[in-house]
């Protein structure tokens, strides 16, 4: 048991030694009380602002700098709460493009990158974690990034492009942006390395885009000389779109939107 005689100087104690999160078992295993007084402790310090629960049995702890969000950034706890689930993860999509400078990242909603099995998103009033499941683990393109808690997981910048034109449905103008942002941060040797384990249609909608937002195409050549070990057959720029439209002769994708970047 711990020195502290309630839950509120214990986690005054986390938070002065640098800790940003605790979990349920955590308390559990630290007082002698029962569960229900535990419970009603954690309630009453949630009803203060002192602490928020993000998942069952993992709770952030408030300081007063972020006690009017009632929250704190993601970004604090993100590390934690993946250990806490015990999941591979990667910070990923619009998410990651932040931290190489791109400006249209999300800002309310987060993004992370697990492996299987897949585990539910996270919905709040104040934010949104989306979780989405990578079968092939992109070990060697996932980079540290320096936070005020440590270090995260955050995908390379050639990782981020090819996840962003992965997933679901996001806007293709969005996407166009984003790249265009990264075009100086990407690296075509990395790109390389990356494409056998990437979508034949992934590659096609890049070298498109490429195309149309980047002075010089830079990426040509690798992306090439992928696609001529492929069966490659036309697909649509935009996913969410009619397939009606031109062809690009050199990608093979349908022009069914026009792109226009931010």
């Amino acid at each position: 048991m711990n020195k502290y005689n309630s839950i509120e100087a214990y986690i005054e104690h986390l938070s002065a030694v640098g800790r940003w999160s605790f979990t349920w078992e955590e308390i559990l295993n630290s007082f002698s009380k029962s569960e229900k007084a535990l419970k009603q402790s954690l309630y009453r310090l949630k009803t203060k602002g002192k602490i928020a629960l993000i998942r069952k049995g993992f709770y952030v702890i408030i300081p007063p700098a972020y006690s009017k969000y009632k929250t704190i950034p993601t970004d604090l706890y993100i590390n934690d709460l993946m250990s806490f689930l015990g999941k591979k993860y990667y910070v990923g999509l619009f998410t990651a493009a932040g931290y190489f400078g791109a400006s249209h990242q999300a800002t309310m909603e987060y993004y992370v990158i697990t492996d299987h099995p897949a585990i539910r998103s996270i919905i709040n009033k104040r934010f949104i974690i989306n979780f989405f499941v990578k079968k092939q683990w992109p070990e060697n393109f996932i980079i540290k990034q320096k936070t005020d808690a440590g270090y995260i997981n955050v995908s390379s910048p050639e990782l981020t492009v090819i996840d962003l034109l992965d997933y679901s449905n996001f806007s293709i103008n969005r996407i166009a942006t984003i790249v265009e942002e990264l075009g100086n941060e990407m690296s075509a040797n990395k790109l390389k390395k990356l494409l056998s384990i990437s979508k034949t249609s992934t590659i096609q909608r890049l070298g498109y885009i490429l195309d149309k937002v980047l002075i010089t195409n830079k990426f040509e050549g690798v992306l090439k000389s992928e696609l001529k070990s492929r069966n490659v057959f036309p697909v649509s720029l935009s996913k969410g779109a009619s397939k009606k439209g031109n062809t690009d002769p050199k990608w093979k994708v349908i022009e069914n939107t026009l792109i226009e970047t931010d």
